[in-house]
């Protein structure tokens, strides 16, 4: 991959450039945070002219190496006002690679107020007119495109998106052509919309295979690293057998469930919206229902599913662990079906689910609905749809409506809501939430690993001896994994079996003609740590920002009745030396 494409949507034209030699051994959140560094200002308004944004494949992407088909989005984020990388999966990553595309850079406004697509194919890229695909919802959108262009890859933005709504997400198809998979997180569909693209269209016909130097020795690592994943109990039996929402009884098990937004670490009922119920339902009720399912060509792990309604019919894909959570037990509501209606709704107005989740908490606590009752939430969210006023309030994440209507019980940091761990009980997660370099993220340093699942590691999270350490590292190691193109679960076998680690350094090496070894990528993810909190720095963020919501150190969690306890010296050390 060597081709930059940049897009002026001011003068509606597209420029290629040859990849310049200081982003050549950078993919993924690597290269999307450094061109965000280098390109934009830092103090400038998410949605205005001079933020950006940037889309790049992982190093992998495209290859044959199992679960290779992550992709990255960057720019300033409106939700946080940080930089930000939204990771996701789905077609269209592996697509992007195949036509050569190391990035796509979208900058400027149009004049006019029309949207437009972006198409993508072997022979470059084109804008052209949105037409009456603007204001459709994500599902009618990819049926759409996909009875007009066949399977492609679909990137595309809802209406929440189209209207700037700071908890936007961007939506990317799977195999089926459903728009489930997002990059979700941080307002990154906003910026989209403020560039006015409603989708971006990657067609790989005609294209030939990603280049690698030397094929047999990218085969046999490929092979060792696939083997590694299979071997290992996490991503080779539970992930395949009940997808993330496995973690549903075992996280509120060890008393860290957030339930009634955050007052307690267990949901009574969680069993009934748990991975187990999930695979359960989905076969029961057969039809185009699927326990297992993978979000790209080439994932073995298959922690995807189907759900189906009760006929039979698809209804959402997939129903993942922050959801049922967000959507679940944080509003104290235990009917799958409402969840996974709830989940279709987010994925057709085009919002994040986990903040859109944090976002109803807030909004139950002004009164606007009422605890347990999945109808309630229903409605708010159809106001979100609707572009209602209080719609407008809601799309615009947790911390605004908390602001909006004098509630100050936000589980939020830099603006972004808390995902499905609650920081009292599984510390080292509460350490990364506060420490982000996006604001309360799980997937930027999973310590949940260590302190529930004992991977990597047994670091207690009842306990505040070790936690600073173990977030630094997850925090980096996620930075480095975000660069390849790798699904971030392959992180759980390397973890454990070193060898995982020494073949994607093999397949890496294969591909580029490197000679990178093990220390050489642990500095990759510091090198990216280091360039996001430079620009976090020049935005105006100090290590103030890094702080917890005041009840978290206050309040007592049920079961284990415990505060957060870490302090905010012990905080400062995450990012002291690096």
């Amino acid at each position: 991959m060597d081709k930059i494409y940049r897009v002026n949507m001011t003068e509606l034209k597209v420029r290629e450039e040859k990849c310049p030699s200081k982003y050549a051994a950078l993919g993924g959140r690597g290269l999307t945070s450094t061109i965000v560094n280098d390109e934009i200002p830092a103090t400038c308004h998410p949605l205005g002219a001079h933020n950006k944004l940037i889309l790049a494949p992982g190093l992998l992407s495209g290859t044959s190496a199992a679960c290779s088909g992550r992709m990255s989005f960057g720019g300033k984020s409106p939700l946080t006002g940080t930089i930000k990388e939204s990771n996701v999966g789905g077609i269209a990553s592996q697509k992007l690679a195949k036509n050569n595309v190391k990035a796509i850079i979208i900058e400027g406004i149009p004049k006019d107020d029309k949207f437009y697509i972006l198409e993508v194919t072997k022979d470059g890229v084109k804008i052209l007119p949105a037409g009456d695909l603007a204001g459709l919802g994500t599902y009618e959108l990819n049926k759409k495109l996909w009875d007009k262009y066949g399977k492609v890859g679909v990137i595309c933005i809802g209406v929440a998106g189209e209207e700037r709504m700071c908890n936007a997400g961007i939506s990317v198809n799977d195999p089926e052509g459903g728009p489930g998979r997002y990059a979700g997180r941080g307002g990154l569909g906003a910026v989209m919309g403020s560039k006015k693209i409603k989708a971006i269209i990657v067609d790989d016909k005609g294209t030939d295979k990603v280049p690698v130097k030397d094929e047999e020795k990218f085969k046999q690592a490929a092979k060792a690293f696939s083997q590694v994943l299979l071997k290992h109990a996490v991503t080779g039996q539970a992930l395949p057998n009940f997808g993330t929402a496995v973690l549903v009884n075992i996280v509120n098990e060890a008393g860290g469930f957030p339930t009634k937004n955050f007052r307690r670490g267990r949901f009574d009922t969680a069993a009934n919206i748990s991975g187990e119920k999930i695979a359960e339902v989905a076969k029961a009720r057969g039809g185009e229902g699927k326990a297992v399912h993978v979000c790209h060509p080439g994932c073995i792990i298959r922690c995807s599913n189907i759900y189906p309604d009760k006929s039979g019919k698809a209804l959402v894909a997939p129903l993942e662990y922050e959801t049922v959570w967000s959507l679940g037990g944080n509003l104290e509501v235990d009917d799958l079906d409402k969840v996974a209606y709830m989940n279709r709704l987010c994925n057709d107005i085009g919002l994040d689910t986990i903040e859109a989740g944090v976002t109803l908490a807030v909004a139950a606590e002004a009164g606007l609905a009422k605890w347990g009752d999945g109808d309630s939430f229903i409605k708010l969210l159809e106001e979100v749809g609707k572009k209602t006023p209080l719609g407008r309030v809601l799309g615009q994440g947790a911390t605004v409506t908390g602001r909006v209507f004098g509630i100050t019980r936000v589980p939020a940091c830099k603006g972004q809501g808390f995902p499905a761990y609650d920081p009292r009980t599984v510390k080292g997660v509460g350490v990364t939430y506060a420490t982000s370099t996006m604001g309360g993220d799980h997937t930027a340093g999973y310590a949940v690993l260590q302190n529930i699942l004992k991977v990597g590691g047994d670091v207690n999270p009842l306990k505040t001896e070790g936690q600073v350490d173990v977030s630094r590292t997850m925090q980096i190691a996620t930075a480095t994994v975000d660069c390849t193109g790798l699904c971030l679960f392959v992180a759980i076998a390397c973890l454990d079996l070193p060898e995982g680690l020494q073949a994607i350094i093999d397949m890496i090496n294969a591909e580029y003609g490197t000679t990178l070894k093990v220390d050489d990528i642990a500095k990759i993810g510091t090198q990216v740590m280091k360039t996001e909190l430079e620009f976090n720095k020049k935005a105006g963020f100090t290590r103030a920002d890094d702080r917890l919501p005041e009840f978290f150190d206050e309040e007592k969690c049920p079961p284990h009745n415990l505060t957060f306890e870490i302090k905010p010296e012990e905080l400062d050390k995450v990012w002291a030396n690096i």
